[in-house]
This record gives structure tokens, C-alpha cells and sequence, in this order.
């Protein structure tokens, strides 16, 4: 499968940085790159042909791809592919106040293409007690599979703790990177087929943003599949861009093992049978959806939602 790596995090966060650092590596053989600014000026595009990789760049044109860009997405992929059938990875750089949800619903025509999609995002130690503020980067650290603590080296170490906590916060299902080592780091957030992150055993209860929240639901009962398809329809449809990230594990009768479904954004994987000595649950995460929205969705299933 072509592994498909979107890349954000918020202005300033170390993308471009950490992405120019990877090209420069032999793991970058077969891999093309997309970059997104907003602006007229690819100066992203610009630092990262300077790199001498000799890998494609294709720059999209001025706007959001998360909001004015989605078909362009699409063509621009489609054309890489074409130009180079033998791309093992395509790494789309997002400006910095996109988020990946939309982004995810862009790619929903080249389904047939088998792209294994992830969203890496980068955490940046220096400043993300700040970031935390901005709708945006709460969107792009909830959306992530995967979260790499940028800047570690510019903090203090006794800070360290703290920023893992805060990234778990917002996000317990994320993998979380860190190394010391730069280049360990850098092939970590790459590496193609990384294995799912561990199922969370329990979630911190602090809040990070005054409009995230993050649900944690307990199966209390017996769920038929379609009753569980249903109420993830229909909590898409209810939260609509609200909804950042969900993920859980469900027994039900209907499948021989346990049943792993997930979602960036309304964009849903296909469900997956995981075989794992894990109590059942669900946890969702975002955006100004309140409690008593969350129990409203039908049909009702044995979930027993409270805010984590």
C-alpha cells in the first residue's frame, strides 16, 4: 500500500523542519511531497527543493486545503501517481491553521487507490502552553495518530513531564514521539506501517481547551453490529466538524472478536476485528459537544458515556 502521511501542526511548529530533515535520509527513497501555505509565496516549497533531495515537490495553489483546495488535492495526487506509479509514500505538508478532518474528506474519491492514510502532527515543547488556545492547533493535535515533541532540546528537562501530560490531555489516543536522538526521531515519524498506539487503559481528566472535550465510554451491554454502525452515522451527522477524533473497541455478538473502529474527523476506517485483552469502550473527542447531545444519539446503544 502507498503510505499517505499528512503532515500539520500549528504556525511555527517545526513541519517544514522536521519534514526537510527526513528527505535528506535513504528511508526517503519513493516519496513525493505536497506542500499547502497560505499565501502567495511557497517559501516552505522553496526550503525544501533546497534540501537537494531530488524527490517531487508539488506546490498547491494559494488557500487552505482544509477549506478551498479539496479537488486540486485530489488531481495533484492522482497526477504524482501517474508521473511516478512506483511512489512507495506521498507526505502532504499542511499550512499551519489547517485541520486534518477536511483534509481526510478530500481523499475520500482516490479510495480506490488503497492509500494507507495517518495524520502525524507536530507538538511544539517551546510553545504549546500558547497553541493550546488556538482552535486550530487543539484540532490538529486531536486529529493525529501520531504527535512528535518538536523542540524538546530548547526546553528545560524538568519541563518535559508537564508536555507529555498536556499532549495526552488533549489527545490519549495519539502516539506520542520523543527522542533525543534527531535522527531516531525523525525515522520514528515516518517509519512506514507503524503499529496502531496502544489502547488507552484510562484518560486524564484535566481539560486543555475550554471548547474540547474529550468522552470516554464504558460498554455496559450486548451492541448488535448495525445498532453500532448506526450510532457512529449518526453521531457524524450530529457533530459534523465538532467531531475531531473517536476511537474504540466493541464486543458484539455479531463479530468473532472484538470490533476496532475509529474516525479522524466524520472520516471513518474501515471497521477492523483486533484481537485484545481490553475491556470495551469508546472514546470520543470534540469540539463543543455537550453531554446531553452525546446520549441524544439514537438508536441507543449500551454505551455509558461521562467526560473523561
Amino acid at each position: 500500500m502507498i503510505e499517505f502521511v499528512v503532515l500539520t501542526g500549528f504556525l511555527g511548529s517545526g513541519k517544514t523542519t522536521l519534514l526537510r530533515d527526513f528527505l535528506s535520509t535513504p528511508e526517503a527513497a519513493g516519496s513525493a511531497v505536497i506542500v499547502n501555505e497560505v499565501g502567495t509565496i511557497g517559501l516552505d516549497g522553496a526550503i525544501l527543493r533546497a534540501g537537494g533531495s531530488g524527490l517531487p515537490i508539488a506546490e498547491l495553489a494559494s488557500g487552505c486545503i482544509c477549506c478551498t483546495l479539496v479537488g486540486e488535492l485530489a488531481l495533484t495526487v492522482q497526477a504524482l501517481l501517474a508521473e511516478r506509479p512506483s511512489l512507495r509514500r506521498i507526505v502532504l505538508e499542511t499550512s499551519g491553521v489547517s485541520r486534518p478532518g477536511p483534509i481526510l474528506r478530500a481523499l475520500m474519491p482516490l479510495a480506490p487507490l488503497g492509500l494507507a492514510v495517518r495524520v502525524v502532527a507536530t507538538f511544539d515543547c517551546c510553545h504549546a502552553a500558547a497553541f493550546r488556545g488556538f482552535e486550530e492547533a487543539a484540532a490538529q493535535w486531536a486529529g493525529a495518530h501520531t504527535l512528535v515533541l518538536t523542540k524538546r532540546d530548547l526546553v528545560a528537562p524538568d519541563a518535559l513531564p508537564g508536555l507529555r501530560a498536556l499532549a495526552g490531555r488533549v489527545n490519549p489516543l495519539a502516539e506520542l514521539l520523543e527522542d533525543a536522538d534527531r535522527a531516531a526521531l525523525v525515522g520514528a515519524a515516518f517509519a512506514p506501517g507503524r503499529p496502531a498506539p496502544a489502547l488507552p487503559p484510562s484518560l486524564l481528566a484535566t481539560a486543555v481547551h475550554p471548547r474540547l472535550g474529550v468522552f470516554l465510554g464504558r460498554q455496559t451491554g450486548p451492541i448488535a453490529w448495525d445498532d453500532m454502525a448506526a450510532w457512529l452515522d449518526n453521531l457524524a451527522g450530529l457533530a459534523g466538524e465538532r467531531l475531531l477524533r473517536l476511537k474504540g473497541l466493541i464486543h458484539t455478538p455479531d463479530a468473532p472478536a472484538p470490533v476496532l473502529v475509529q474516525s479522524v474527523g466524520t472520516v471513518f476506517s474501515a471497521p477492523a476485528l483486533l484481537r485484545a485483552e481490553h475491556d470495551p469502550f469508546v472514546v470520543v473527542i470534540a469540539r463543543d459537544l455537550l453531554m446531553d447531545e452525546l446520549a441524544s444519539v439514537t438508536p441507543a446503544v449500551a454505551l455509558d458515556f461521562a467526560p473523561a
